[in-house]
């Protein structure tokens, strides 16, 4: 593809051929309201391929006044942008600076879906066309170094032009295209001195073959071609399977729903212009396009994509939906508690793409260096053909030497370094059902030496069973069942589904406390659900059962027994993570006593029990002093500020959403056996990096002085070069191979311990 070929202009030509043309209401159509007087829209720019075309575009964008953020992520070949709206403001500057930039860019509506196959294709039709131009000129070249005479050598070296030209000329369009593109507007980027150097070895090799020159070096400018092309497309398969990854979520969320009209009609509405509160009907075999709550019907549904299981999940009214699961039986009505652009399956998308455009420590050292590669390695060229010119006067030498410079200073590897590796790593952690949020999160979790824990809904199966009240009359049970409705806690739900035909009834004010209860006002009396403490109770409860607590304006008035049971993995989870971290700790909000039996259970020494979200932030703290590297796992409220302030964090798929959003991995799947895998895959990533970094160095520092004293020909300089870009991507690629580590199934017993929860 061109890298940089007329912008608006290319886009309008999509247009001609039925797709939208990209205009002020078009971009506004296809943006997303952040309702703080912001927007967000994302843009297809599908000729980008390195850092540097990343930092061309950001660099543009972010002179607009009115842009907060423009981030390009290179795997999706998307541009996410946030600006603030103003009367005075038109929204296709967004699309004219990145044409400025010297890219294409395009709704996404308009992006062509064949792009993938058809860029794969070319690049394998120009590998096919190089490889088989190199090896046929490389027969003739050894028949040359083989002695051939004056007249034998330059009919081998017309052939050999005659091949190499239009080889040169149909393989390099990739480069040279890009080349013209960037220069164009007046910037350089890493395929200018690719692209120079093949011409001028092209065009130096048909000079010396029309004087009847002993050297000619036209299998230095094809070689190099093949080579780069080798590891061009290693990169564009790469990144096309993270790429697919996230078109195949994307692509589970349907084009628009069925909304319910107060007179019971209906009306076919786009996904993006689904709001809170609207009544959608979704047909068996439809998926579910929002977030939402069923109100109408019952079935079954497939949770498969939330949870790994196959296995149909019941529903019924006020049952919650998740965006991207599928209704499997029967005609089911929802209400909308997330627009399209909050749902889960947005949330896992986004999750996807920031996990390779993310600006991990690593990255952005690689980054940078290539950004500065251009000009230094133009520099070096020049003065190496300066020098040898005046050092000798064999311009023609010193004009071979430069050339040889341009190619082997070539910094493919240093730029495929990182990137690489997390696309692979990501990929490798979707297929064990973990979400990356970003390469930095990855890189962090690669030095954690100590797991901190949440009990209930994380080592716990969050599912606690109602077992009695103690204390209180009916009048008392009804109060507390009607404020455990207005809760997300998982005692509150037990307590609410255990006695669904409660009364409703209107309360004036509630708020829910993080990490103590739920709080509500009625006819001028405070009625409190939550811990002792909260509502002026003396915890008694029974040792490996777990209390809440009833009290009205201050007075305890009643308190109900809850038991739960640990998840089936965990006890197997503790014995492979004490072999891989220093220590393992559990904090939790419930009571000592089922705080105990738990760590008992697990052999656990550092315990803690009691804590209030405050409490837990300093326990990580207090190890973050000792110099420890914590990696926080936990799923609910009271865990968001402990998830956020951890060096790494995840979350499982039952955890709250103020909780998921926190962590930087979560876990897709209601299992929490991937962690360790996790952990192995994240150390080796990172030596994975630090071996191509390793790699990409010593490489720069034997060839670029070999190069400049002229120990290294074009043709020795093109396979140099290349071979380093293909060693980076094959020890990418090792990942896959490595990171295998076997996941122990650990079977679901119906004969399992109850364990205490909070």
């Amino acid at each position: 593809m061109s890298c940089c070929a007329p912008g608006i202009e290319a886009a309008n030509e999509l247009a001609d051929k039925g797709q939208s043309k990209i205009d002020n209401e078009s971009i506004i159509a296809g943006s997303i309201d952040l309702k703080d007087g912001r927007r967000q829209v994302e843009l297809a720019v599908p000729d980008v391929h390195c850092a540097a075309c990343m930092r061309s575009i950001e660099s543009e964008l972010s002179k607009l006044e009115l842009v907060e953020l423009g981030r390009v992520n290179l795997s999706t070949k998307r541009v996410k942008v946030i600006w603030r709206t103003q009367n005075d403001f038109a929204p296709t500057e967004l699309v004219d600076v990145v044409n400025k930039a010297g890219y294409r860019a395009m709704l996404l509506e308009a992006e062509d879906e064949n792009a993938k196959d058809k860029t794969f294709g070319q690049l394998v039709r120009a590998l096919a066309v190089s490889g088989f131009a190199a090896i046929n000129i490389m027969l003739f070249s050894i028949s040359i170094w083989s002695g051939a005479d004056a007249s034998t050598r330059d009919l081998f070296h017309w052939i050999s032009a005659l091949i190499a030209i239009p080889a040169v000329a149909f393989a390099g369009q990739h480069f040279f295209r890009s080349a013209f593109g960037a220069l164009k507007v007046g910037r350089l980027n890493m395929d200018v001195p690719i692209s120079l150097a093949v011409i001028l070895a092209l065009g130096l090799s048909v000079f010396e073959t029309a004087n009847s020159g002993e050297h000619a070096y036209f299998d230095a400018s094809v070689t190099l071609l093949f080579f780069l092309l080798i590891g061009r497309t290693l990169d564009h398969l790469m990144r096309e399977r993270a790429r697919s990854a996230v078109r195949n979520l994307a692509s589970l969320a349907p084009r628009g729903a069925l909304q319910r009209l107060e007179d019971g009609n209906h009306q076919f509405i786009k996904l993006n212009q689904i709001e809170v509160g609207m009544q959608l009907d979704v047909g068996a075999g439809e998926r579910i396009p929002v977030d939402g709550v069923v109100t109408k019907g019952q079935g079954e549904i497939d949770l498969s994509l939330v949870t790994g299981e196959s296995a149909p999940e019941p529903i019924e009214k006020g049952s919650v939906l998740l965006a991207g699961a599928t209704n499997l039986s029967g005609l089911i009505t929802m209400q909308v508690q997330k627009p399209a652009h909050e749902s889960f399956l947005a949330r896992m998308v986004s999750m996807m793409e920031a996990a390779e455009g993310s600006r991990a420590g690593y990255k952005r050292i690689a980054d940078r260096a290539a950004e500065i590669y251009a000009p230094v390695v133009h520099v070096l060229a020049l003065v190496t053909f300066l020098g040898w010119g005046l050092y000798n006067g064999d311009w023609h030498h010193a004009l071979v030497t430069a050339i040889a410079v341009l190619i082997i200073t070539c910094p493919c590897a240093l730029a495929l370094a990182v990137p690489i590796v997390h696309v692979v790593a990501a990929g490798r952690l979707f297929e064990q059902g973990m979400m990356m949020r970003d390469g930095a999160a990855l890189e962090r979790l690669a030095e954690i030496d100590y797991v901190a824990f949440d009990k209930t809904g994380t080592l716990t199966q969050g599912k606690p069973r109602f077992v009695e009240m103690i204390k209180g009359a009916q009048s008392e049970l009804e109060m507390a069942v009607r404020l455990a409705r207005l809760s997300n806690h998982p005692f509150s739900k037990t307590l609410a589904s255990a006695h669904k035909d409660v009364s409703a009834i209107d309360f004036d004010e509630v708020k829910e406390v993080g990490g103590q209860g739920v709080e509500a006002n009625c006819a001028g009396d405070v009625w409190r659900l939550g811990r002792a403490q909260f509502c002026g109770a003396q915890d008694a409860g029974e040792e490996g059962l777990s209390r809440v607590y009833l009290s009205k304006n201050g007075e305890y008035l009643a308190s109900f027994e809850f038991e739960d049971q640990l998840r089936p993995e965990v006890p197997t989870l503790m014995e492979r993570l004490r072999g891989k971290v220093s220590g393992i700790v559990l904090l939790s909000g419930d009571r000592k006593a089922p705080v105990q039996l738990v760590a008992k259970q697990l052999g656990l020494s550092d315990v803690h029990w009691g804590l209030t979200p405050q409490d837990k932030l300093n326990q990580l703290t207090a190890l973050e002093a000792a110099q420890h590297r914590v990696l926080m796992v936990g799923d609910g409220i009271n865990d968001a500020p402990s998830l956020q302030a951890a060096y790494v964090s995840m979350a499982p798929s039952s955890a709250a959403d103020v909780g998921r959003n926190a962590a930087d991995f979560v876990l897709t799947r209601d299992r929490l056996d991937q962690i360790p895998f996790a952990l192995t895959l994240a150390k080796r990533a990172a030596n994975a990096v630090k071996q191509n970094f390793g790699l990409a160095i010593a490489y720069n520092m034997v060839a670029i002085p070999l190069a400049i004293m002229g120990f290294a020909t074009p043709l020795v300089a093109s396979i140099a070069m290349s071979t380093s870009s293909i060693l980076v991507t094959l020890n990418a690629l090792r990942l896959r191979i490595d990171a295998k580590e076997r996941k122990i199934d650990v079977p679901r017993s119906s004969e399992q311990k109850v364990m205490p929860a909070e």
